[in-house]
């Protein structure tokens, strides 16, 4: 009985249409998460309610049928994405309205869009990809990080007494330097010290060039390195999944021939 329903578990995990089903809910999940940002009429607000639990309950199903179709049941768990998916479901179950726990519930119910990204593979690689960034992110924000400290103080110290909004100490500083790393009126608060220090736009140049052009392609090139090495390892091991079937397949064919010969020997 059981080998019958993980049979019928594999077969609609792996059909392409009930994957684009899951999706879809997952669609229509966002499009309700919206709706109730809007004032409802009491008369739609219970089917809205309606609609909700509806969707936890597919996606509860959906996440049921993941497991009965893995082979393995203790590595269901190993992936992290498995772990996610489940977490989001289960706390889903959380009532919404007259509870302790009302606020987590309809948290959750808004980060259920996310499961897009455990549905579709190529979305899938670029958070990996950018997980797996994290590390050697974390180095060329710490670079980052100190030419902002070393421009905050020099910018305290000469322009303070120009304007001490922008200037005052090293913290309001360094907001007014990612201010014009992001060229949100730069150059208004460049011409304002120009009028004091007229070189100061070589203060301004430089820093726009260390952040805006130089540390964010680094950012840029590390992340798409990683991402690069995650579709290789993408391909490679979906070439040795596939691999696996073909020899599974083989033994299975060669293990019925063994026996029809076998039978004619007999």
């Amino acid at each position: 009985m059981f080998s019958k329903l993980q049979k019928f578990s594999e077969q609609l995990n792996s059909n392409r249409l009930f994957e684009t089903f899951v999706i879809a809910v997952i669609i229509f999940s966002a499009l309700v998460v919206g709706m109730k940002t809007y004032d409802i009429p009491s008369s739609l607000f219970g089917i809205v309610e309606i609609l909700d639990w509806a969707i936890t309950i597919i996606f509860l199903f959906e996440i049921i049928i993941r497991f009965i179709a893995e082979p393995n049941k203790s590595q269901f768990f190993k992936n992290g994405w498995n772990i996610f998916d489940t977490l989001i479901v289960v706390i889903s179950l959380i009532p919404a309205e007259s509870t302790d726990m009302a606020f987590l519930g309809r948290l959750i119910r808004i980060f259920r869009v996310l499961r897009m990204v455990s549905m579709i593979p190529e979305l899938r690689i670029l958070v990996n990809s950018l997980v797996k960034a994290l590390p050697q992110l974390g180095y060329v924000m710490l670079l980052m990080f100190i030419i902002f400290y070393i421009y905050a103080a020099m910018g305290s110290t000469f322009f303070r007494h120009i304007n001490s909004e922008l200037w005052g100490d090293i913290l309001i500083s360094m907001l007014t330097l990612f201010r014009v790393m992001t060229f949100e009126g730069w150059t208004e608060v460049m011409y304002e010290t120009m009028q004091v220090y007229r070189l100061s736009w070589v203060y301004y140049l430089s820093f726009i060039f260390f952040t805006a052009f130089a540390f964010l392609n680094m950012i840029i090139g590390v992340v798409v390195n990683v991402l690069e090495e995650e579709r290789e390892k993408n391909k490679a091991d979906k070439a040795k999944e596939e691999g696996s079937a073909t020899l599974e397949s083989l033994s299975k064919q060669l293990i019925e021939i063994q026996k029809q010969l076998s039978e004619l020997k007999k």
